[in-house]
C-alpha cells in the first residue's frame, strides 16, 4: 500500500487541516511529518473552529489511528493544553495517537534563544513565529537534542545539562528571561507518557504490508522549505514530499498520491519576498473577507494574486500528482482577478524562480473575468458559475495538473470534488 501524501504548494496557510479532515474518511492513519507548533491547522465543522498545532488534522475521526512522527519537533507545553482541549469534546486520544521516540522536544529555553535570536537581528529579523522551532532544529542536527524516547530513560539529567548548554549560550545576548514555563513543561511531558510511544518507521511499514491506507500531513509550505524555499525567510525542516519520507522513515517508492494544496490567490506571514503582493486596497479587501489573521499567531497575513512562477516550482520539486484550491469564495467580489504567469527582471521575462527573490521582480499578469458570484452556498461542480470553471481550466492548462477539489467556504462541507 503506497502512502499518500498532502502538503502546502505556496508559504504556508493554504488550508491543510480542513482537507486532511475531509479526506480522513477514505484513510485508517493519519501522519505529521515535519514542523511543530509554530503550523496551525484550523478546522471549522458544526459551526466550530478547532486549531490544532502538534496533532493530525485526523483527530476528529476516531476509528483513525494518528501518528506523530519522528520528523516533529513536539512542545510538551502546547501539547498538554491541546489534549486537554480536546478531551473537553469527549475524544479519547488515548486509543488513536501514537507518538514517535524520535520525535524531538522543545524546551522552554528553545523559545527564549528564539525570541533572543530574532532580537538580536534587528531590521533583518526572519519574522519567528518565536515558538523555539529553529533552536530545536539545531539542536537536532547538533546532536545535543531531548527526543520523547528520553522521558523513558535519565530524563531530567539530559534536561539539565541541555538547560546548562543553552543558558550558556543566552549569555552571548542581552536580553532578560525567565524560566517561568518549566513547570508547565515537566507536566506536558507527565501527558505525554500517557500516550504510546513508538518507533513509527517500523510502525508504519508494517501498517503498510497490512494495506492499511495512510496519509502524510505536512505543515508550513513549499516556499518555506530549508533548502527550497525564499531562504533566509523559511522554516527549519524540509516542508516538500522528499520531507515525508525522513520524516515518517519511509523509502521513495513507498509515496503514492501528492495532494497539492493552494489558495486561489496567495499570502505570506513574516518577513521575505512576495513578488506578487498587494499592499492596496485589493490586498485589505483579501485579508479581510480571508480573515487573513494567522492561526498560531494572529499576526496578519501579507496578501496578493496568484503566483503561477511560484507554483510550478512547487508542483515541480513535489512531484505533484492532485490539486486542491482553497478559499475560492475569498475572490467572490473582484470583477477581475489577475494572476502572475512571469516575472520581469530588468527587462527580462522568466518563468523560473530566480535564486534572489529580493531582486528587482515584476510579476506579468493574465487577467481573467471575476464571477462576482456567492460560493459559500454551492455544493457541487454543475453549481459553478461559467467563470470559474473557465479559471479552473486556465490554471490546468498552466499547470499541467488536474484541479480534483476546489474549497469555497471554511466548513469541511464547502470542498468541492471535481
Amino acid at each position: 500500500m503506497k502512502v499518500d501524501v498532502l502538503l502546502g504548494l505556496q508559504w504556508g496557510d493554504e488550508g491543510k487541516g480542513k482537507v486532511v479532515d475531509v479526506l480522513t474518511p477514505r484513510y485508517d492513519v493519519i501522519t505529521r511529518f515535519q514542523g511543530g507548533p509554530n503550523a496551525g491547522h484550523t478546522l471549522e465543522f458544526n459551526n466550530h473552529k478547532h486549531i490544532l498545532h502538534n496533532i493530525p488534522s485526523g483527530i476528529f475521526r476516531e476509528d483513525k489511528l494518528n501518528l506523530i512522527t519522528n520528523g516533529v519537533v513536539l512542545d510538551p507545553v502546547v501539547f498538554k493544553r491541546e489534549i486537554e482541549s480536546l478531551e473537553a469534546m469527549n475524544i479519547d486520544l488515548t486509543k488513536n495517537l501514537w507518538i514517535s521516540k524520535k520525535a524531538h522536544l522543545i524546551l522552554p529555553t528553545h523559545r527564549i534563544l528564539d525570541a533572543a535570536s530574532e532580537a538580536a537581528k534587528g531590521k533583518s529579523k526572519i519574522g519567528s513565529t518565536l515558538k523555539g522551532i529553529g533552536p530545536t532544529y539545531m539542536d537536532k542536527t547538533g546532536r545535543n537534542g531531548l527526543r520523547v524516547g528520553d522521558i523513558d530513560l535519565d530524563f531530567k539529567s539530559k534536561y539539565e545539562a541541555l538547560k546548562s548548554k543553552h543558558r550558556q549560550l543566552l549569555t552571548m545576548y542581552d536580553f532578560e528571561y525567565t524560566l517561568e514555563e518549566e513547570d508547565r513543561f515537566f507536566e506536558g511531558i507527565e501527558v505525554i507518557r500517557k500516550f504510546r510511544r513508538v518507533d513509527t518507521e517500523y510502525e508504519l511499514n508494517r501498517l503498510r504490508e497490512e494495506n492499511k491506507s495512510i496519509l502524510a500531513e505536512g505543515a508550513q509550505g513549499t516556499l518555506l522549505d530549508i533548502d527550497f524555499g525564499s531562504y533566509p525567510f523559511v522554516t527549519s525542516s524540509n516542508t516538500i514530499c522528499s520531507g515525508a519520507c525522513t520524516g515518517m522513515g519511509l523509502a521513495p517508492s513507498a509515496i503514492g498520491e501528492v495532494y497539492g494544496i493552494f489558495k486561489a490567490y496567495c499570502t505570506r506571514v513574516g518577513s521575505g519576498p512576495f513578488p506578487t503582493e498587494l499592499t492596496g486596497e485589493e490586498g485589505n479587501i483579501l485579508r479581510d473577507v480571508g480573515k487573513e489573521f494567522g492561526s498560531t499567531t494572529g499576526r496578519p497575513r501579507r496578501c496578493g494574486w496568484l503566483d503561477l512562477v511560484a507554483l510550478k516550482y512547487s508542483i515541480m520539486l513535489n512531484g505533484v500528482t492532485q490539486l486542491i484550491m482553497t478559499k475560492t469564495d475569498v475572490l467572490d467580489s473582484f470583477e477581475t482577478i489577475r494572476v502572475a504567469t512571469a516575472y520581469d527582471i530588468d527587462g527580462e521575462l522568466t518563468d523560473q524562480l530566480p535564486y534572489d527573490l529580493e531582486a528587482d521582480v515584476k510579476p506579468v499578469y493574465t487577467d481573467l473575468k471575476g464571477w462576482e458570484t456567492d460560493l459559500t452556498g454551492i455544493r457541487s461542480k454543475e453549481q459553478f458559475p461559467d467563470e470559474l470553471t473557465e479559471y479552473i481550466r486556465f490554471l490546468e492548462k498552466e499547470l499541467k495538473i488536474p484541479v480534483k477539489f476546489v474549497g469555497v467556504g471554511p466548513d469541511r462541507e464547502q470542498i468541492i470534488e471535481m
